[in-house]
């Protein structure tokens, strides 16, 4: 049975990978938090600002590594320079959870999987200097995986929206930012789809339809029950702009691609 270690399993999007993955691999993972592992003896504590990932390698000896760690940029631009090197010695792949804001430079039109990636934000830029490292890597070697805003019943992103809601206070909307979205369950799907066909290279794993900001909040409070919400408007450009990875070279089958929709109803469990 094929051996994978999830870096980051006790988090949302890890931890989502985990319960897809654990009943078909042998599936590893690693926490931070205190607690939030424990008593799992598939997990493993481990915090990249201070220990070594070529240990924890070793030990467990997967053939896939999964980075979905959150935390200090520059600790996770460390760790991911140590795995390269490692995996650059051995017969390991590894896949990461990269973002739509490799791209947020660029605000005219969607993007796609080989276009030049530019950002303007800190986040987009720590995302592009982890890519750029991976890309160095023979291509059998690695998956980048491109997410755009990823939602789901248990996610931030909707407990962050329900306190908004339910304290009746004011949540920001933006009616000119044009994206697409992903749910965590399908997300998961397609991730395990990609493990167990042995697919490499960059993949954009959102939704192939695009939908407003705040027309896409606007169906989730619908379809959660809220009235009268209150939304903030807030307009970056006199123009739509555009934050969206799409597939154009690495698309996958119909059966693992989804559609906003698809989003809103994984989201409110419909």
């Amino acid at each position: 049975m094929k051996r994978i270690l999830i870096l980051g399993a006790s988090g949302f999007l890890g931890g989502t990978l985990y319960r897809e993955l654990c009943p078909y691999y042998d599936t590893y993972g690693t926490y931070f938090t205190d607690g939030s592992g424990a008593g799992n003896q598939h997990f493993f504590p481990f915090n990249h600002e201070t220990d070594a990932v070529e240990a924890l390698i070793n030990d467990i000896k997967p053939a896939c590594i999964i980075s979905a760690v959150k935390g200090d940029f520059e600790s996770q631009v460390a760790l991911h320079k140590e795995i390269t090197t490692v995996i650059s010695k051995r017969d390991i792949r590894v896949i990461f959870l990269s973002s739509a804001n490799v791209f947020d430079a660029f605000s005219n039109y969607p993007s796609y999987e080989y276009d030049k990636t530019l950002s303007e934000s800190i986040y987009g830029k720590f995302k592009i200097r982890i890519e750029n490292m991976l890309l160095r890597l023979p291509v059998w070697q690695y998956v980048i995986a491109r997410l755009p805003m990823v939602f789901g019943p248990n996610s931030p992103r909707l407990g962050e929206l329900k306190y908004f809601l339910e304290h009746k206070e004011a949540y920001e909307v933006f009616p000119d930012l044009v994206m697409n979205v992903t749910c965590a369950d399908k997300f998961a799907r397609q991730i395990h789809y990609m493990i167990n066909r042995h697919l490499t290279g960059i993949y954009h794993l959102g939704s192939r339809d695009l939908i407003h900001h705040d027309e896409f909040i606007g169906n989730i409070t619908e379809e959660l029950g809220y009235e009268r919400p209150l939304f903030k408007n807030v307009y970056t450009r006199n123009t739509d702009r555009f934050l969206a990875v799409l597939p154009k070279d690495n698309k996958l089958p119909a059966q693992c691609q989804l559609e906003v929709q698809d989003v809103v109803n994984s989201t409110v469990l419909r």
